[in-house]
């Protein structure tokens, strides 16, 4: 694989790619005793989001992008208007095949960029325990904890089924 990555909105072509990113990180997440919750989290999300994109990031005034090597989506990561002045990110995920490489961190900078650009002062996120390279990454990146909070009801967003979730935001 080509180790130059570049970061570009999301087209419609890219869809299969980002179903199968978002289907085999998530399935790697799954503790075992949680598989089902996983696979039912898997269905509301492609439904509610995964498989419509362009609505669903359109509605909430954000976008989506994919980090690209060649054809190939090796990471992805969106932005929905959150409230007050700032943007949650949102399904940063990356290929486990191209991790410890930055893609992430160039993700969450093309990220902030991209609020400064809107001149949205403030980026929020949230992830969960079963994430801890991401909970590291946010942490050396100056976000700071919020809150934590441990989530029973399953959406869009959340497994549920009581993962720890940790809330973090940055100023820009």
């Amino acid at each position: 694989m080509s180790t130059e990555i570049r970061i570009r909105p999301f087209v419609e072509g890219d869809a299969p790619q980002v179903r199968a990113l978002f289907i085999a990180v998530n399935r790697l997440l799954a503790p075992p005793d949680l598989r089902d919750a996983f696979e039912a989290y898997f269905t509301r999300s492609l439904a509610e989001e995964i498989d419509r994109i362009d609505v669903y990031y359109g509605a909430r005034e954000g976008g989506f992008w994919v980090a690209h090597s060649g054809d190939l989506i090796v990471g992805t990561f969106g932005l929905e208007r959150a409230e007050g002045q700032a943007m949650e990110l949102r399904r940063m995920y990356v290929d486990p095949a191209a991790r410890r490489a930055g893609i992430a961190r160039q993700m969450l900078q093309f990220a902030e960029e991209e609020c400064r650009r809107r001149a949205i002062p403030r980026l929020e996120l949230s992830t969960s325990e079963l994430q801890q390279a991401a909970l590291a990454l946010y942490r050396q990146a100056g976000y700071l904890l919020l809150r934590e909070e441990v989530v029973e009801t399953a959406s869009n967003k959340t497994v549920g089924g009581g993962i720890r979730r940790y809330y973090f935001a940055k100023t820009l």
